[in-house]
């Protein structure tokens, strides 16, 4: 446990934003791209200042919509297209957001993820009910002020986990 060894979700740190009867969406919170801020400000044709990180990195947030942007960040500012997930993280989808990172004046804290991880409805819960995935509470620590690579260890620390010492394998007593 966990049981995910390959592709997009090996070693994924994953931020439950929805879950409900009606599914789970979430944003992998540490996978970086190769793509940067400036590249995605550069492809909507939006006016940059050189203001901001032009190297701001862009993360993988799922394998669901990869060509659509999500911006994870402390509740900040009025946006058009905005979730407030908690009082300590909000989601927004909306362009106005970017501009203003682009600008230096959205969110300091914040992670600009394309694509998103997404459940049908008990899918996540039957996922976790078969060790697929280690759940813990939510901290937004660990995704605006934990360094990228620290980010699976911060996590599974948060429930006393010591992931040198995991096995793959696991049963139900």
């Amino acid at each position: 446990m966990p049981s995910l060894n390959d592709g997009i979700f090996n070693k994924a740190v994953t931020y439950i934003c929805e879950h409900d009867e009606s599914g789970s969406f979430g944003i992998i919170i540490n996978q970086q791209t190769s793509i940067t801020l400036e590249q995605i400000a550069s492809e909507m044709k939006i006016e940059t200042s050189d203001n901001y990180n032009h190297n701001k990195p862009i993360f993988l947030g799922g394998p669901v919509d990869q060509g659509r942007g999500f911006i994870l960040h402390r509740p900040s500012g009025e946006w058009k297209s905005s979730l407030k997930v908690n009082d300590k993280v909000a989601l927004t989808t909306s362009q106005d957001i970017l501009q203003a990172l682009v600008h230096d004046e959205g969110p300091k804290d914040c992670i600009v993820a394309l694509g998103y991880a997404g459940w049908a409805a008990g899918q996540l819960d039957e996922e976790i009910a078969s060790n697929t995935w280690l759940s813990c509470p939510a901290d937004e620590q660990i995704i605006f002020d934990t360094p990228i690579e620290e980010r699976w260890k911060a996590a599974a620390n948060l429930i006393g986990i010591d992931l040198s010492l995991l096995s793959n394998d696991a049963g139900h007593a």
